[in-house]
């Protein structure tokens, strides 16, 4: 009997991988709720670390990185339902909105990952934590807004003499 293979199915971007990356943060910041906002600011902060002077980021800088928070989002949404399917997430609503906390399971299921990856990726969301979890959310979006737009002007063609 041969194994089949799906062509199309990819884990990087999926909500897999997010859902994962999001349990690990939330498992990280127990027993703190955080927003779907937070959630998406905090992923961006753990992968892209070094962008903001801390350990060396997960994954490669990548020119134009400001379209990531706004296809993150979504993914992010999609591995929180995946990870909520499984009981590894729980979402709370209040007054203020609706969000996140891991659930009891979660630390049992993120601690037996034992990949030099993962061990890497809980270091970042306990910085990540640790750094900016007592931020506000304007005080964080600013810092976040700050980077892109240096990003943004460092990719902008530049107009030479005479351009108009």
């Amino acid at each position: 009997m041969s194994e089949e293979r799906q062509p199309n199915v990819t884990v990087f971007n999926s909500a897999l991988e997010t859902g994962v990356r999001s349990l690990v943060i939330l498992t990280a910041n127990f027993p703190v709720a955080l927003d779907l906002q937070r959630l998406v600011d905090f992923d961006y902060l753990v992968v892209h670390s070094g962008d903001v002077n801390g350990p060396e980021s997960l994954h490669p800088p990548l020119p134009m990185r400001e379209g990531e928070l706004l296809v993150r989002r979504k993914i992010i949404e999609s591995g929180l339902s995946l990870m909520m399917s499984r009981g590894l997430v729980t979402r709370i609503v209040r007054a203020e909105g609706i969000f996140y906390q891991a659930s009891d399971y979660a630390k049992p299921f993120v601690d037996s990952m034992a990949t030099p990856y993962m061990r890497i990726l809980m270091d970042r969301a306990h910085w990540v934590g640790e750094t900016f979890g007592n931020m506000d959310t304007a005080e964080l979006q600013d810092l976040i807004s700050r980077f892109f737009d240096k990003w943004t002007t460092q990719f902008q063609p530049s107009q030479g003499i005479g351009d108009s």
